[in-house]
């Protein structure tokens, strides 16, 4: 079976090896480091973390470093500071912290079109990174350039909810649809996030509207799903995992898209 991929971000709750190892084992396909929080040395712990669990299992769990961008923290939410470039001094900064450990993915936040994501790949081709580029999706500019951010990037990320806030809500689902129908015409992986499994944050049991949106995004051809908060401070990290997997892998036999692969 093509299994849709899982990508599991990695924080408090989840930053013992152990709990890693426990994710992988029953259904993590990729690492999500958000560098919205934490510091360098926690996030470069987290990758050998990662990569070491992974070699104990035989396996490969490619690790995105997930750019902040030019959002600006309120507390636990943040706002969009417009007025800045896309790709920020911090940005900047945290690249060049990890270009040793070989990333295999920079997510680049609050694009806005395919210039954006030629200015990235300059700067990980001059940090001497093969690290490829997902563009996320949040702002109303990259709707409107999205068959250009989509040639120009190796992937895309459906980031509901800065993308919710910045477009009317009951458009979303749409939007999400149509640049995912964008993406499997052309071969390009896509992602959606944000909110899929908010249910078990604090609880052992999806709600139904959670497996139901789950369900929806592998229909509509997503490569992958994306546990946010569930695993970064969830109290239960192994369990969304397992339960997302469940969920995705009955989906996949419901669908005859072929969609590309991170």
């Amino acid at each position: 079976m093509n299994k849709t991929q899982i990508i599991t971000t990695i924080g408090p709750a989840c930053s013992d090896r152990r709990i890693i190892t426990d994710m992988i084992k029953v259904g993590m396909s990729i690492a999500r480091l958000n560098f919205s929080w934490g510091t360098h040395d926690e996030h470069r712990e987290f990758v050998l973390d990662v990569r070491m669990a992974a070699e104990q299992l035989g396996v490969q769990i490619p690790i995105i470093q997930d750019l902040s961008g030019p959002r600006v923290q309120t507390g636990a939410g943040h706002t969009i500071d417009t007025d800045i470039a896309v790709i920020t001094q911090k940005d900047m900064d945290d690249l060049e912290a990890l270009a040793d450990m070989q990333v295999e993915y920079v997510a680049l936040s609050f694009v806005k079109n395919a210039d954006d994501i030629a200015q990235l790949r300059t700067l990980i081709n001059n940090l001497n990174s093969g690290s490829k580029i997902i563009a996320k999706i949040e702002r109303p500019e990259a709707i409107e350039q999205i068959d250009s951010i989509i040639d120009a990037a190796d992937g895309i990320m459906i980031a509901r909810g800065d993308l919710g806030d910045a477009i009317p809500f009951a458009t979303l689902p749409f939007v999400k649809k149509d640049i995912l129908r964008r993406c499997v015409a052309v071969g390009v992986p896509a992602i959606v996030a944000t909110e899929m499994l908010t249910s078990m944050i604090s609880s052992q049991h999806p709600s139904r509207a959670d497996v139901s949106d789950m369900a929806q995004a592998v229909l509509d051809g997503a490569s992958a799903t994306m546990l946010s908060n569930e695993t970064a401070v969830g109290k239960y990290p192994v369990k969304a995992v397992e339960v997302m997997r469940t969920v995705v892998d009955e989906a996949v036999q419901h669908t005859e898209a072929v969609v590309a692969r991170f």
